[in-house]
């Protein structure tokens, strides 16, 4: 298999990981061999409730069985579509009504930036440096690191960026911004967290100059920090949520809300003002329908402090400068660029499945599955400290 992988399936690097995969279930994926190996990736945050969850998979099955796909999205009810999107707008603070569901978060951030751009009447956008929203031609205009896009040149006009933390670049948002466009919690810059009341003067400065606040929550969203949404630690409520990965329990889905109002506009002048034909498929609905009621009726989301704490205690070695992050999207930063790799390949080898971050190359990511036990949290810091000894 690992042949024809490497021969008919494009790919995103010339030096894939290469594991071949034959199952996974819970915190464990299996390869074809029957090794096993403690997953600390979650596929990269997205399986919030580990693998094969028995609920995500009788949800999957009972649509199965009842139709899979009808009609593109937004002409038909369609039972799983319409529960999810009731119990998201249900999470979600009191200005938020309406949810877009889509394929993907990229997806979900190509029609955020088209509503802002509707409901403002402006054309700029402002990101922040070392961002990443997703890998589109809008969403790749929005990303921070200009390394990653120069190839794939001209990008969209307008766009402007500003350091995240730094309060005296928000004199960037002005009356021709239409929105900012931030990660509540930056992912491939290494897990940065806003500061000193960041995300609440980056708010203040919209609502003075008349620009919308887009919070990109794919990563953060849906438990991972320890509260459902990630914006939920600042004391804030953005105009426009982008949410995916977590959402669908290991199934491809992303999604944008607003208020009623902001939302319309897609509706009209012209009509068809974002369309999706998979978007909201039942299948797709029905699993994130299960996934997220069981991360609320399981409770896992209270102990997401203790587990964060669990793997501080455990990750204390002298390679390690320090742990950025909260919950359960912590990233180990280490002195030199080299450990990062060898302790991916090493651990890999060990049975123990970590990955790197998109720009900070001093850094792995530990983002496990949501329900992962304390005995999985101790056993896998063991094993990276075992290997930092060696590397």
């Amino acid at each position: 298999m690992l042949n024809d992988f490497l021969k008919y399936q494009a790919k995103t690097t010339p030096y894939p990981l290469g594991l071949e995969v034959k199952s996974a279930k819970g915190t464990y994926i299996f390869d074809i061999h029957g090794k096993k190996y403690l997953d600390f990736v979650a596929g990269v945050s997205a399986c919030a409730l580990g693998h094969s969850h028995p609920k995500i998979i009788e949800a999957v099955q009972n649509q199965v069985s009842k139709y899979m796909h009808v009609m593109v999205y937004g002409e038909f009810a369609q039972e799983p579509s319409v529960k999810l999107c009731k119990l998201i707008i249900d999470l979600l603070p009191q200005n938020h009504e309406v949810v877009y569901l889509t394929n993907s978060g990229t997806e979900a951030i190509e029609g955020a930036m088209k509503l802002a751009k509707r409901v403002t009447g402006r054309s700029g956008l402002i990101g922040a440096k070392n961002s990443y929203h997703g890998s589109t031609h809008g969403a790749l205009s929005l990303l921070g690191e200009e390394n990653q896009k120069m190839a794939y040149r001209p990008l969209l006009p307008g766009i402007g960026f500003i350091i995240f933390n730094n309060e005296k670049d928000l004199e960037k948002i002005n009356k021709s911004t239409a929105a900012v466009v931030l990660e509540t919690i930056q992912g491939g810059a290494g897990f940065i967290l806003p500061e000193n009341d960041y995300l609440k003067k980056v708010k203040k400065r919209c609502e003075e100059t008349g620009a919308l606040l887009i919070l990109d929550e794919v990563q953060p969203g849906f438990g991972r920090t320890g509260k459902m949404f990630g914006f939920e630690h600042f004391g804030i409520s953005p105009d426009i949520v982008v949410m995916g990965k977590a959402l669908g329990g290991g199934m491809p889905i992303g999604a944008f809300s607003a208020a009623s109002a902001l939302m319309k506009v897609l509706e009209e002048n012209p009509k068809l003002g974002h369309i999706t034909t998979f978007g909201g498929n039942p299948v797709i609905a029905a699993a994130a329908l299960a996934n997220v009621e069981e991360i609320i009726s399981s409770k896992i989301i209270a102990d997401i402090k203790n587990k964060e704490e669990l793997f501080r205690k455990h990750l204390q070695h002298p390679k390690i400068k320090q742990i950025n992050g909260t919950g359960l999207m912590l990233a180990p930063i280490f002195e030199e660029e080299e450990i990062p790799t060898q302790l991916v390949h090493r651990c890999l080898k060990k049975g123990l499945l970590l990955f790197w971050l998109l720009w900070e190359k001093n850094a792995i990511r530990i983002s496990p599955p949501l329900n992962i036990s304390d005995q999985e949290i101790i056993a896998g810091c063991k094993i990276i400290s075992q290997t930092l000894d060696e590397v």
